[in-house]
């Protein structure tokens, strides 16, 4: 087991009616003033932003307010964000929405704190220590910003998709009501399981020996959303499904399901660059690329695939070969992804690169030779190629 420090300070406020508290809790905080930051408008159309206005008048919270964020959060509305924090002076930024809209403010608070272009974060020319706090109201169980350190913008300019890392990103607090993703379309929840069980895979695939307690949590994880996913195909509202699913998703992404391990983050990295040029739902496009990336690197350590395979997936133990059992786990999370309409290739992705977009995929993937991808098997330009064809 490898050296770890394991912080999480985001205070989080799960259950339902939740979302009625978020005035009293800024005041708590001695706060007075916030960016309210949301996307497209599906919080008016829910009710959610009515509520969310309510308790801060309540409360005496004055607000200024910015709506637009898209899925794949844009560098040019972080950019307004964090412009609109500094010239009205807020003293937080208030996210509510999915994983897209809690990166744009976490970008934003960081570019505000430090009177910067919010993509010196994301483009490595500046390691951000500090930022404005953000609180969250979370209305889609995916990808785990509401406790996660990470920050996640895509750049126009070269559609480059790039994330960053620090402390400072972890949101002061997070409210978690399960009943505001009831109404959430049947592609968006399979989306967000996926992407939950990827964050947890990308920590799970490792070859650091002696982490037993920490697979077992990320085992128990990865079934129990699983599970929970078949539930919300056939009944969609829930609750206890909902509840499970949405707390998964924090500690999925929160740091604990890869203490004491290296993780791997390659199928993230390759689908960063889909996401970048074909504005793909992140999760679908995970979905898309995983199994290609497992058989490229399976035989690496083909035990620890067996082990998924026998501890998540089920397949029976006496299967055969270490090799034959890896295959049949691999094989056995594309059929999980299809019984919950997820795609499990580039095509049903919907997405047909030529060779050259494959090339400029796969150099922007390694930052044009600058750098590598993986942990399970480290990747260069080629392998990230090869695994784009073979999906």
């Amino acid at each position: 087991m490898k050296n770890f420090t394991f912080h999480t300070p985001t205070k989080v406020f799960f259950g339902k009616g939740t979302e009625k508290q978020v005035g009293e809790i800024i005041k708590s905080y001695g706060f007075s003033k916030v960016l309210f930051h949301y996307g497209s408008g599906s919080i008016k159309k829910s009710g959610l932003y009515d509520v969310v206005v309510a308790s801060l008048k309540e409360n005496g919270i004055d607000y200024v307010e910015l709506g637009g964020v898209e899925a794949n959060p844009k560098l040019s509305l972080a950019r307004k964000a964090a412009e609109l924090a500094k010239s009205e002076k807020v003293d937080m930024i208030l996210a509510v929405g999915g994983g897209s809209v809690l990166d744009s403010a976490k970008a934003a608070a960081a570019g505000a704190y430090y009177d910067c272009d919010p993509w010196e974060f994301s483009s490595k020319k500046r390691a951000p220590e500090k930022a404005l706090p953000v609180g969250t109201i979370l209305t889609l169980a995916a990808s785990g910003s509401e406790m996660s350190d990470s920050c996640v913008i895509t750049n126009e300019d070269g559609w480059l998709k790039r994330g960053f890392n620090a402390p400072s990103n972890r949101p002061l607090f997070s409210i978690m009501n399960p009943e505001l993703t009831c109404s959430l379309p049947p592609y968006q929840t399979s989306c967000g399981c996926t992407y939950i069980l990827m964050h947890t895979m990308e920590r799970y695939f490792s070859h650091e020996k002696h982490t037993e307690l920490t697979d077992s949590i990320s085992e128990a994880l990865m079934r129990t959303v699983m599970h929970n996913a078949h539930v919300l195909m056939e009944d969609p509202q829930n609750y206890d499904a909902r509840a499970e699913i949405m707390w998964a998703g924090s500690l999925s992404h929160n740091g604990l399901t890869g203490c004491g391990t290296a993780g791997d983050w390659a199928s993230h990295q390759i689908e960063h660059e889909l996401g970048g040029m074909f504005d793909v739902a992140h999760g679908a496009g995970l979905a898309a690329v995983w199994g290609s990336w497992a058989r490229y690197v399976y035989q690496e350590e083909p035990e620890k695939f067996a082990h998924f395979a026998i501890h998540v997936m089920g397949v029976p133990a006496d299967s055969g070969t270490a090799e034959e059992t890896a295959l049949a786990g691999i094989r056995a999370m594309e059929d999980f992804f299809r019984s919950i309409n997820m795609p499990v290739s580039l095509s049903e992705l919907g997405v047909h690169p030529t060779d050259d977009q494959i090339r400029e995929m796969a150099q922007k993937c390694v930052f044009f030779g600058h750098r590598t991808v993986g942990g399970f098997k480290v990747l260069h330009a080629e392998d990230v190629e090869k695994i784009y064809r073979m999906a």
